[in-house]
């Protein structure tokens, strides 16, 4: 077996029990993402690398006067669409996912994050660039923000906002590459490279995968065709975010065979992970679902507490909460049982007829931007991405902190640890 990490466990096993999937696994350890760190290295003529990229993006790359070898290389890479992309399944999975846009919303914060953050060597980065602590909240939106323009009909298409968003994300991932590796201290003999190619896999997965089984747990019911859709668009969104064709899910085995590899190989969380998740359930999660419930606003905030520490602890298990420090209660059991009855509920809203639920989709994109409106006015969040940030150097490296981005109403955010 070729070197691994020396801070990953398990390589034997990852082998003995995956095979060949295992040993690509830890290969790709060293991996990153050749262009677009080819990119984030160069110096790009006519302004900075983001400037020019989003130029390139609109406008195509012949617009540009000059461009860089690097520069040329990646966009031959992303005008040069698959042949298996299917816009109009991806437009469907669209659609099956927007009329869930409230489970959805509650998931990528209480499971799929809250699981990612079980592995301290993926959160390196997370933690030298420390935006997730300091501002759990504005990066939620970003996220969000991102999120809306993939899950939009004709988003992933070559002109489509959300494609152009997921190329920003994968020039976010690359300069934060350069940012680490010129700082001189990332260990990479004991970590790999940063953001490698299975952690972005990994990710894929919180999106997909992880996403969809909480939400399974909380009565969302997903037809056999709408998961196919929604996997194949999780797969070209890996695609055009850099994802090596070995590792690139494409199907619910390969996202569960990718979560089973990442606890495998991990060796749990840190001191750091454990700030992340206080951060992001405290200064972001509970406030919000606070703000949807009845009563005193003491009270609701006891009663989110609660609730969503309890979702976390029904999604990723006992013993992984306990490893990560979350806090224990009964409510666990309450919530671990209301999926039947929610899904009853969920069946009968799909009854009607093409034109009501065709009705009931365009309603949910409504919601849903008004909401993405809300937020952005709620937490004074002006730009889409952290590339776009005021105060945000060309580089790629987030913005410092700063305790405007949260409402009057929220708790102050946590300042004292850092994650990415």
């Amino acid at each position: 077996m070729e070197r691994i990490p020396t801070d990953l466990v398990n390589g034997d096993l990852a082998v003995q029990r995956y095979g060949e999937a295992g040993r690509v696994w830890l290969d790709q350890m060293w991996l990153a993402d050749p262009l677009a760190d080819a990119v984030a290295a160069d110096e790009h003529p006519g302004g900075s690398t983001t400037s020019v990229l989003r130029n390139a993006l609109a406008h195509g790359i012949s617009s540009l006067e000059e461009s860089t070898d690097s520069m040329r290389a990646l966009f031959a890479f992303l005008d040069d669409e698959p042949d298996w992309v299917d816009h109009d399944r991806m437009a469907r999975a669209a659609d099956a996912l927007i009329v869930n846009t409230a489970p959805l919303g509650i998931v990528l914060g209480a499971a799929s994050l809250v699981r990612g953050a079980g592995n301290t060597i993926a959160a390196k980065p997370l933690a030298v660039t420390g935006r997730y602590v300091s501002q759990p909240a504005m990066r939620s939106v970003e996220v969000g923000e991102w999120l809306s323009q993939v899950i939009t009909p004709g988003g992933m298409r070559r002109d489509g906002d959300g494609f152009a968003y997921t190329v920003r994300v994968r020039m976010i991932h690359a300069h934060v590459r350069q940012m680490l590796w010129k700082r001189g201290d990332w260990d990479e003999n004991a970590w790999g490279a940063p953001i490698p190619q299975p952690y972005m896999a990994f990710t894929v997965a919180e999106f997909g995968h992880i996403a969809i089984d909480a939400m399974h747990t909380l009565g969302v019911r997903f037809t056999d065709r709408e998961l196919d859709d929604i996997y194949h668009l999780w797969r070209y969104v890996g695609h055009v975010v850099g994802m090596s064709p070995e590792l690139n899910p494409g199907c619910e085995a390969d996202h569960v065979r990718i979560e089973e590899l990442y606890r495998l190989t991990s060796p749990g969380p840190g001191p750091d992970d454990h700030d992340f998740v206080v951060a992001l359930t405290e200064d972001y999660l509970v406030p919000e679902l606070a703000n949807v419930l009845p009563g005193p606003r003491a009270l609701r905030n006891r009663l989110a507490t609660d609730v969503m520490y309890g979702l976390q602890r029904v999604f990723i298990g006992d013993h992984d909460a306990d490893a990560l420090g979350i806090p224990d209660g009964r409510i666990k059991h309450v919530l671990g049982r209301v999926g039947p009855a929610l899904a009853l509920a969920g069946s009968a809203q799909r009854l009607g007829g093409a034109r009501r639920a065709r009705a009931r989709i365009e309603e949910a994109y409504r919601v849903r931007d008004a909401e993405m409106a809300r937020m952005r006015s709620d937490y004074r969040v002006t730009h889409g991405l952290v590339d776009a940030a005021a105060n945000s150097a060309s580089s790629g490296q987030p913005p410092v902190a700063d305790s405007a981005t949260q409402p009057p109403n929220a708790p102050a955010a946590v300042t004292s640890s850092v994650r990415q």
